[in-house]
C-alpha cells in the first residue's frame, strides 16, 4: 500500500490544484503498480507555513513560489 507524501509551501497551490496533485500522483502509481493498487494508494499534501522552508540556506515564502512560477526568479 504505498503512501505519497507531498509537501507544498502554503498558499502556492488552490485546493483544485492539489486534487490534481492526488488525481496524477495515484495515476503514476497506479502506471507501476497495476490497477489493483488505486484504492489502497494515499496520497497526502501537506502545506507548511510561509517562511518554514528552506532552499540554499534561506527560507522561502508563498510570495518566492509564486513568482518563480511566474517567471520572475531572483
Amino acid at each position: 500500500m504505498p503512501l505519497i507524501n507531498v509537501k507544498v509551501i502554503e498558499g502556492v497551490f488552490s485546493d483544485d490544484q492539489k486534487a490534481e496533485i492526488v488525481k496524477n500522483l495515484t495515476e503514476a502509481m497506479v502506471n507501476v503498480e497495476g490497477e489493483n493498487m488505486r484504492p489502497v494508494t494515499w496520497v497526502i499534501v501537506e502545506e507548511v507555513k510561509s517562511g518554514d522552508w528552506g532552499i540554499g540556506g534561506q527560507p522561502v515564502s508563498t510570495a518566492d513560489v509564486k513568482a518563480l512560477a511566474a517567471g520572475n526568479a531572483g
